[in-house]
């Protein structure tokens, strides 16, 4: 095992990777359902840190596989089967998501989370034994990695911890998780390649606008079993289907690959950033369930609520995506037009008295229509 080169040409994600990715499509797709219940039944805001956290375990075991294979894919028979153990993991841990987000009941997702880290720790300490040059990067990466397994173990055997403490000391073993790769990289850094892992984060936000897809047509699919089709219901349909449409056009403006090669010392910010915009997109497809049911046949939650369910991930979305695009290039999106965006997204909820959750979601998607027009003639002009 042995590093692969930074200049790789043509260097692109594998179908191991694909494969791999495929899983993380039933875990986000389990948890997206749940915290589409959590909103409908009136209880979006206590969810919230529950959704959070969960997501947090999804997306930091794919961020963890995603820049170790950007640096040792050796694709040989051990290398594959320990990141079949990985994707194990992951299925494990899908399936605790109802219990952890229905009860507050961890204990599958630790489990699963478990699985996925054996098979990864397994990866570093090869690696730490056949590349030599960057040998304690690699053990320093396993040691870690392995502390910190052992502490959301201990926090997952806590079931009489007061729910503010469970969260600060989650907080504490996130903060300390995102801490390890800049503590191992100190010593000589990976040689992830910037293209590569530009594909890959795209990869992981087709999935996630995949998801909310699917969220979206559960809602529909009530709908039409209830024979509960309506003017309003159609509007939200296809403004929802168009609101997609915009944050895939958003995001694919430009391609970050060579931003990540000019500004490699900014790829940690970056690479987390897309915490928030990722999660962003996970909730927005729970909202977008709820908005299409609740134009069907109504749910509990008040149509503020529901508005705000849309509003806020596309209002966290739009004002992330902007960040991290300037943390690594040149942003296309100008800040004014970002913010005026966001100010008037997250003001339509408050109509929602007026227009109805319909009005709202078409209000949301034809002002990001708007941002992906003015930003397109602005890249246009200066051109």
């Amino acid at each position: 095992m042995s590093a692969r080169p930074i200049d790789e040409p043509h260097r692109v994600s594998s179908q191991l990777e694909l494969l791999f990715d495929l899983t993380f499509v039933i875990a986000v797709a389990a948890m997206t359902a749940r915290f589409a219940h959590a909103i409908a039944d009136g209880h979006g805001l206590a969810g919230v840190l529950p959704f959070l956290q969960v997501f947090f375990a999804i997306w930091w075991a794919w961020m963890n596989f995603t820049w170790f294979a950007s640096s040792y894919d050796t694709d040989d028979v051990a290398y594959r089967l320990l990141t079949m153990v990985q994707m194990g993991g992951v299925l494990v841990l899908a399936a605790g998501v109802p219990a952890a987000l229905g009860h507050a009941d961890y204990t599958f997702v630790t489990l699963g989370y478990l699985v996925m880290r054996i098979g990864l720790i397994a990866q570093w300490l090869r690696a730490g034994f056949e590349d030599r040059a960057r040998r304690r990067t690699a053990l320093r990466y396993a040691v870690g990695l392995g502390a910190l397994q052992v502490g959301w173990l201990l926090l997952a055997q806590q079931d009489t911890l007061p729910s503010y403490a469970h969260a600060l000391a989650f907080a504490c073993l996130a903060v300390l998780e995102l801490a390890v790769p800049r503590w191992a990289e100190r010593i000589t850094p990976t040689t992830w390649h910037p293209h590569h892992i530009a594909e890959r984060y795209g990869l992981f936000a087709i999935i996630l606008l995949g998801e909310s897809v699917l969220a979206a047509s559960r809602g529909v699919e009530g709908a039409l079993e209830t024979g509960a089709v309506s003017s309003p219901f159609v509007v939200v349909a296809v403004s929802g289907l168009v609101l997609l449409f915009a944050h895939w056009w958003l995001y694919f403006l430009v391609q970050a690959g060579e931003g990540l090669n000019d500004r490699r010392h900014r790829s940690y910010l970056w690479g987390y950033g897309h915490f928030g915009i990722f999660a962003a997109l996970a909730a927005l497809g729970a909202g977008l369930e709820v908005a299409v049911e609740q134009s069907g046949h109504g749910v509990v939650a008040s149509p503020l609520a529901v508005g705000y369910a849309v509003a806020v991930p596309v209002g966290v979305y739009l004002v992330l995506l902007w960040a991290v695009q300037a943390l690594v290039m040149e942003p296309v999106f100008h800040p004014a037009a970002v913010l005026g965006s966001v100010a008037g997204i997250l003001s339509l909820p408050l109509a929602s008295s007026r227009i109805g959750v319909a009005g709202v979601v078409a209000g949301i998607a034809a002002i990001c229509v708007l941002l992906v027009a003015v930003t397109i003639a602005g890249k246009a002009s200066r051109t």
